[in-house]
């Protein structure tokens, strides 16, 4: 039997006021769904986002990419017209690693929208220049930039503790996705092998990317999240 494709959707809308009426929103709604059912596809959830004034602070973005992330969902909003130029948007998205759509551009994805943030990040990048470009005039007139960081061996050493840093940061990051969930139905009186399958029928990620959970890697989200 062939699985059908799997959507989260996400919706934006500008302002606390807009997002009570649904002003705008259910425009949003009935472009995804349309989109989905053209596609044969299964939107599993929802994720609706009122702006605030902080155009950085997008708290349902985050959980719409989890759920991408934990389902093997592509990402699907309506239109990306406004987003184009949203460049903190378009890295989020890039660097978040899912597969992403959009009703109104529907063969934008994930290569088009990191195009795009290129392009957004333009001016960044030219505020950077312009920053090295002072530093190494200041170089030049003998001000002490920096300090000793240490040699090789002190150097190899950073290196190492990095890698293993950025190995516990990314099992904290999972077992923070899935962690509730798993906590959830171990809570519920359910064996460690029981919770596994139970991860496994809902289509729910592991650590590598896989399909199948084990009572170990139940054990092991638990024992990181605890």
């Amino acid at each position: 039997m062939i699985q059908q494709t799997r959507f989260v959707t996400y919706l934006r809308v500008s302002t606390q006021r807009q997002g009570q009426s649904g002003l705008g929103l259910e425009a949003q709604r009935k472009a995804v769904q349309d989109y989905a059912a053209t596609a044969g596809g299964e939107v599993l959830a929802e994720f609706v986002e009122v702006e605030s004034g902080k155009r950085n602070d997008r708290p349902k973005l985050a959980q719409a990419m989890q759920r991408c992330r934990l389902t093997g969902s592509i990402l699907l909003i309506a239109k990306l017209d406004r987003l184009s130029r949203d460049a903190h948007f378009l890295i989020g998205l890039e660097k978040a690693g899912v597969e992403f759509v959009a009703a109104d551009m529907p063969h934008a994805n994930r290569l088009t929208v990191g195009i795009m943030a290129l392009v957004a990040q333009q001016e960044r990048e030219a505020i950077s220049a312009r920053t090295k470009a002072a530093l190494a005039a200041a170089k030049a007139r003998g001000v002490v930039l920096g300090g000793y960081r240490g040699g090789p061996a002190v150097n190899q050493a950073e290196g190492v503790k990095a890698a293993s840093a950025a190995r516990r940061k990314a099992a904290r990051g999972f077992a923070e996705d899935v962690g509730p969930l798993v906590q959830e139905l171990a809570s519920g009186g359910l064996s460690l092998r029981q919770v596994a399958a139970r991860l496994t029928e809902q289509g729910i990620r592991t650590a590598r990317g896989g399909t199948v959970w084990t009572a170990a890697g139940v054990s092991r989200v638990l024992a990181v999240s605890a």
